[in-house]
């Protein structure tokens, strides 16, 4: 390849306040259209927007966690331009001086190499409404219940050199929000957002090619292929003896391309100028420290946590950390008396089972950590067989009751005592003298055979420790 692909990423991040940027008017997804649009969202004559205090302590925590510079003073511009659900002809939005400038997000490359990505800027911003094609034959209906909502627009440097980087650092961004408190991170509701300006050069060069920005991505996966596809796309044309031309593109994921929308305006185009209707913004060192204090721990830092105090295997470490509520709910787990490895490989497995098949959250699930706990221990004391407790988890995960009820109630006892599990093994051995001289002759897989069928007779609680012992003693003894 004689190019090499520039990626610069812009991300905007709902907020997740109760009212909009400038208005009381409610927040909420999904209600009837126009029926949370007030008139400061219309911009209707004589009403004055009054700055959400709420969204800019959101703005600070997040500058903290990327160890930005929080602007002292920052300044509200409108960004003039028209388009259909925009009813004011302008958006509140910041200019020259943002709320948080010069931060960075380290990320982990596909190779497992950390990189860090510079963010130049995270402005605060009012969202526009939504334009509605599909319901009104040849007719373009407007919901401006989204008009005004508070948006935390966070701009990259051009750092990212491929489709996958992009993805990482959108993710690690989404799992920051998330862990903040600052957004929910719903992309099928527009929560979480990308724009990605996509550009290539020849290999070498220090000069930055002409950019395409790909409007509106939400979803990982379509942020990988629309960059991919845009980056084939100008090499080829490029190659073709063509010239890239700055615009603004649109993703189709049923085609797998993206098409031309319109030129691409440049700042100057905007006419930004400050709005006349807000004073500056101006944040106190004692309103910095105050959110400091309130930042948690953050996700890089739980994952190292998890892998080298805990001792978890680093991909678990990192799944776990990626959601805040479930690296909550291991720690509490842990707490309760849980062996942190066992409570890793439970969550991984039986809990994020059975929660995907019930379409639940975290929050939401049944099995509170305190009974994962309870039955970890059972397992650890000998009480049950690892086998068994997957059964007790489901009649826990139906609402039976805690691991021990339900092992006394359904006598699920693990069977420890050696002249039981020994009788158990004399019938096997009686019953399956050929497969007993093929373990003999050095056949080992049979081996799995015998402890079967000695875990069937003894109903799942022989302890299958003993049964592996017991049964080697009296064949190879």
């Amino acid at each position: 390849m004689q190019y090499e692909p520039t990626i610069g990423l812009e991300i905007h991040v709902q907020l997740s306040t109760a009212s909009k940027m400038f208005s009381g008017a409610a927040t909420a997804y999904g209600g009837t259209p126009n029926s949370q649009a007030c008139a400061v969202d219309l911009g209707l004559p004589g009403v004055l927007p009054v700055i959400n205090a709420e969204a800019v302590r959101m703005a600070i925590l997040f500058g903290l966690a990327i160890d930005a510079e929080i602007a002292p003073r920052s300044v509200f511009a409108r960004k003039n331009y028209f388009y259909p659900d925009l009813p004011k002809g302008y958006q509140i939005s910041q200019f020259e001086l943002p709320v948080v400038a010069r931060g960075h997000l380290d990320i982990a490359t596909e190779d497992g190499e950390t990189i860090r990505i510079r963010i130049t800027r995270a402005h605060l911003e009012e969202d526009a409404g939504k334009s509605l094609h599909e319901d009104f034959h040849g007719m373009t209906g407007i919901d401006l219940n989204r008009a005004g909502t508070p948006l935390l627009e966070v701009v990259t440097e051009p750092d990212l050199t491929c489709a996958s980087d992009a993805v990482a650092y959108m993710r690690a961004l989404h799992t920051l929000v998330r862990y903040l408190g600052i957004c929910d991170g719903n992309m099928q509701e527009g929560s979480f957002r990308c724009d990605a300006n996509v550009s290539v050069k020849p290999i070498g060069s220090t000069t930055l090619g002409t950019r395409a920005e790909i409007k509106n991505l939400n979803s990982f996966r379509f942020v990988e292929r629309a960059i991919n596809y845009e980056i084939e796309r100008q090499v080829e044309l490029l190659e073709s003896g063509g010239k890239v031309v700055q615009e603004t593109r649109l993703y189709d994921p049923d085609r797998d391309e993206t098409r031309s929308m319109r030129s691409k305006e440049d700042a100057q185009d905007y006419r930004y100028f400050p709005d006349p209707d807000l004073l500056p913004l101006d944040i106190s060192k004692v309103q910095i420290d105050a959110m400091r204090e309130l930042l948690p721990e953050l996700p890089r830092a739980r994952e190292q946590r998890f892998e080298h105090t805990l001792g978890l295997h680093h991909a678990d470490a990192v799944n776990l950390a990626r959601d805040r509520a479930v690296a909550d709910y291991l720690e509490a787990t842990i707490s309760a008396g849980g062996d942190p490895r066992s409570a890793a490989n439970w969550i991984l497995g039986e809990v994020f089972g059975a929660m995907n098949k019930d379409g639940m959250a975290i929050s939401e699930i049944p099995v509170k950590s305190e009974m994962l706990a309870e039955l970890l221990s059972a397992v650890s004391d000998g009480t049950i067989s690892g086998k068994i407790a997957k059964e007790v988890f489901e009649a826990m995960w139906q609402g039976e009751g805690r691991a021990r009820e339900i092992i006394e109630r359904r006598g699920l006892r693990q069977v420890n005592d050696t002249g039981a599990i020994m009788a158990f093994v004399d019938q096997v051995i009686a019953a399956n003298p050929e497969q007993v001289e093929q373990l003999k002759s050095g056949k080992d897989k049979v081996l799995g055979f015998l402890v079967g069928q000695i875990m069937k007779l003894s109903k799942g609680k022989a302890n299958p420790q003993q049964v592996n012992e017991l049964l080697r003693q009296c064949i190879f003894d």
